[in-house]
């Protein structure tokens, strides 16, 4: 397998107004792939990637400075099943990436917007659920983590009534699962953390 570099780990789409075949995201397209959204300093997604190389691992960041770190790390640590993708999420999921791609999404600790009047900008929301869903393979799996007691509820009461998801219990205490920069920071300060993991139920988000 080729040693991947900074420039084969971020993921540069060749045409941002057609959705993205299976094949330009990891050429090896039959393993499963796991989506890291909004991911940050990239902790969880080489984590992940190192753990599983079978697996193959892509994140969503929109922060360029945060993409290029990425990059450069992923590909000094060999993780050939590691890429990154520097767009904002709404679109990558709801037009570029290809329907049904992925089979876990991971969403963790995303700005919980606290201000009150703020709290429309919360990323999970009922427009929202319907673009998971899309990118969500049959029986995909939808992670969600946050330290924001008010986010949490809202989250999980968003998603529980919504006809598209239906809730399971939170991962086996003996499956690993990586920490991510903000969720070790987090516990250090003694914040508690919830977390909460739904399947993609069958039919159409429309």
């Amino acid at each position: 397998m080729t040693r991947p570099t900074p420039e084969t780990v971020e993921l540069v789409p060749a045409d941002y107004f057609r959705a993205l075949r299976r094949e330009e995201i990891f050429s090896n397209f039959e393993r499963r792939l796991e989506l890291d959204v909004g991911c940050g300093d990239g902790t969880f997604l080489m984590e992940m990637a190192a753990r599983f190389p079978e697996r193959n691992f892509l994140g969503i960041e929109r922060l360029g400075g945060r993409v290029r770190k990425i990059s450069r790390r992923a590909a000094r640590l060999g993780l050939a099943n590691a890429r990154v993708l520097g767009l904002e999420s709404s679109y990558a999921l709801g037009w570029l990436l290809p329907e049904g791609c992925a089979t876990r999404l991971h969403l963790l600790f995303p700005d919980p917007w606290p201000k009150k009047r703020h709290a429309r900008h919360r990323f999970v929301h009922g427009e929202n659920l319907a673009t998971l869903h899309r990118v969500l393979a049959s029986d995909g799996e939808f992670l969600f983590k946050t330290d924001h007691p008010d986010y949490f509820d809202e989250a999980t009461a968003a998603v529980d009534e919504s006809p598209l998801f239906s809730r399971l219990p939170w991962l086996d205490s003996g499956e690993f699962y990586a920490v991510t920069d903000f969720e070790r920071q987090w516990m250090e300060e003694g914040k508690r953390i919830q977390g909460a993991r739904w399947v993609k139920r069958p039919g159409s988000a429309t």
